[in-house]
């Protein structure tokens, strides 16, 4: 799924909420919870401008002196009384929405973040990792603001409006219709103002991920942006999508105040009109002293719901466009997906059996572009085949389709005698065990980087795979030693120290099929022959596929499979290869300094 284009974002609409509503359903006790504290909160409010109309009525207007200090008394405390339900109300009321808010957004975050996980990495070949940051953390922040606090505000001065309103058309109904016929002509151009707002709201959450994507991308190559002196530039570059989100926040911000200026004028001048027509009916005996106090209050609540509801409607759109975004996420679907009936690979004996059978790929990235072409191979249980070949030619592509990471155009590919597409991703990766060219250190202890191939394994047990990848020794003279926080992605360890940690991550994993891409790239001579002595031990009585481009660590290898341009162009043995006088006698007389055959 390819991000919406920042340039002509859809507007979100308030129904783009709907989508929160599967996490919403787990706590409908709580959220039924709130919505009664929240009406019997605005009860309280509503009920306080009745009291106050029988104080002035009873308690100020009264002739008996007497009566008006027992009056006064019984209405103060009946006012005392209405403001501690309201306290209580909403505290309740306050509590139970922030809860949800609170709830609802982790479980969202999780939820996203879990999906994302399960993608594919055919996925993230067209939408950038810092935008899918920007959503986890940018968009589920203002999804929290709104299912926290803005929806229950909105909700409760809807009621409280509504309420307000109903007692001015009960009390003043002539005045009040010809209010609401003025209101019509406020909330007409306002929705149209409004579908404005939801586009600007989308494009400023889309500019915002811009940034996002920009100081992902760049703070992970730190070393190079600053080997090349490229820092001013890069800031450069991060303060323009700034000041891109600045200025289309500000276009929002400007049309929404616009917006919320215009209702708030319109709604105060229709109310004013029928509140100027109140003192005149005082006057002439129509209503009492108390009725129109009471008319006063109810104004002023009806007037501050319909602002609050302006200004929480902007919210709403916000937090719509970021829920809209999010369900982009969690309804995309990885290219590669899990089989309805998945089968079951028979137990490993003594390796794993590998068998492509004319498999054809093209990224999908590169759809013109084919990375394999007719790939015949098979592997036999405790095999070990080298796949060498120059750049581009399509190594690394086996091992993806191998492990799943794309599916085939055309061909299959069998695991034990079953096709791996039948196969569950979980028991299908279980057989497999891979050290990449670039080894990947999570920001956590050796101990804990070394289990990462077998979480339930015993310290013995992680400590025994770092002696076989000769990892132990440097390990032991850390700081805190096999405690040791290593950095994130490892920078406080040497390339090869690196690639032995994730040799050793391997090795404890123990599985019937071991890939090797490039496993002793970035290792010194004297640590590339320990770490090669390692890896043989390791492969026995498992099928190891290698990947490299230095011939002196295949030369063992039972067969050498020479790939070039997505095509298996020769096999056999590293002498049988280079007197053929191919393409692999070229690249052993680069790499040997002997003349080709």
């Amino acid at each position: 799924m390819a991000a919406p284009t920042p340039d002509r974002p859809r507007a979100a609409t308030p129904r783009a909420l709907s989508g929160l509503w599967p996490f919403l359903a787990p706590y409908r006790g709580p959220i039924a919870l709130a919505g009664v504290f929240l009406v019997l909160a605005a009860a309280s409010t509503l009920v306080m401008p009745v009291a106050l109309r029988a104080l002035i009525d009873r308690g100020l207007v009264a002739a008996d002196p007497g009566a008006r200090v027992m009056a006064l008394r019984e209405h103060f405390l009946a006012l005392f009384a209405v403001g501690a339900a309201l306290g209580v109300f909403s505290a309740a009321r306050f509590y139970l929405v922030s809860w949800i808010g609170e709830r609802v957004t982790a479980d969202l975050r999780n939820a996203v973040y879990a999906h994302m996980l399960r993608m594919s990495p055919a996925f993230f070949e067209t939408t950038q990792t810092g935008e899918v940051i920007s959503r986890l953390t940018t968009d589920t922040t203002l999804v929290q603001s709104v299912v926290g606090s803005s929806l229950s505000m909105g909700l409760r001065n809807a009621v409280m409006g509504l309420g307000a309103l109903g007692m001015l058309v009960a009390t003043n109904p002539t005045v009040m219709v010809q209010v609401l016929g003025i209101l019509v002509l406020v909330v007409l151009p306002s929705m149209l103002v409004g579908r404005r707002v939801r586009r600007l709201s989308r494009a400023s959450q889309d500019r915002v991920a811009d940034t996002s994507a920009i100081a992902a991308e760049v703070l992970a190559a730190v070393p190079v942006v600053q080997g090349y002196a490229q820092e001013a530039r890069e800031a450069a570059r991060f303060a323009a999508a700034s000041e891109a989100a600045f200025d289309t926040a500000r276009r929002r911000t400007r049309v929404r105040a616009f917006l919320v200026g215009f209702i708030i004028t319109g709604t105060f001048g229709a109310l004013l009109w029928g509140l100027y027509q109140g003192p005149e009916a005082v006057l002439q005996g129509r209503i009492s002293a108390g009725h129109l106090g009471q008319t006063v209050v109810y104004v002023i609540i009806l007037v501050g719901s319909v602002t609050v509801l302006s200004e929480v409607y902007g919210d709403l759109l916000r937090a719509a466009g970021a829920t809209e975004r999010l369900m982009e996420l969690l309804a995309a679907r990885s290219p590669v997906a899990e089989p309805a009936a998945p089968l079951a690979l028979p137990a490993p004996a003594g390796g794993a059996a590998v068998r492509f059978a004319a498999v054809d790929f093209r990224y999908p990235s590169r759809p013109l572009q084919p990375a394999l072409q007719g790939i015949d191979l098979a592997l036999r249980p405790g095999e070990t085949v080298a796949l060498v070949g120059p750049s581009g030619a399509g190594k690394s592509t086996v091992l993806q389709l191998l492990l799943r990471f794309h599916d085939a155009q055309a061909g299959s590919i069998t695991l034990d005698g079953v096709d791996i597409t039948r196969v569950a991703l979980a028991e299908l990766r279980a057989r497999i065990g891979i050290v990449p060219q670039d080894s990947t250190i999570f920001s956590a202890d050796a101990m804990s980087n070394i289990r990462y191939g077998r979480p339930d394994a015993s310290d013995a047990e992680v400590i025994a795979a770092a002696r076989a990848a000769h990892a132990h020794d440097f390990i032991t003279a850390l700081p805190d030693g096999y405690r040791t926080f290593l950095g994130e992605r490892g920078v406080r360890l040497s390339g090869g120290q690196r690639q032995r940690i994730s040799i050793a991550r391997a090795i404890l994993k123990n599985p019937p099929l071991l890939l090797l891409d490039e496993a002793t790239s970035a290792l010194d001579a004297e640590s590339e022959q320990l770490v090669q002595a390692a890896l043989e031990a390791a492969m026995t009585d498992r099928t190891t596929l290698v990947i490299a481009h230095r011939l002196a660590t295949v030369q063992r290898a039972d067969r050498i499979v020479v790939l070039d341009h997505g095509r298996i162009g020769e096999r056999g043995g590293h002498a049988d290869l280079v007197r053929q006088g191919g393409l692999y006698s070229r690249l052993a007389a680069m790499q040997f300094n002997v003349p080709a055959s």
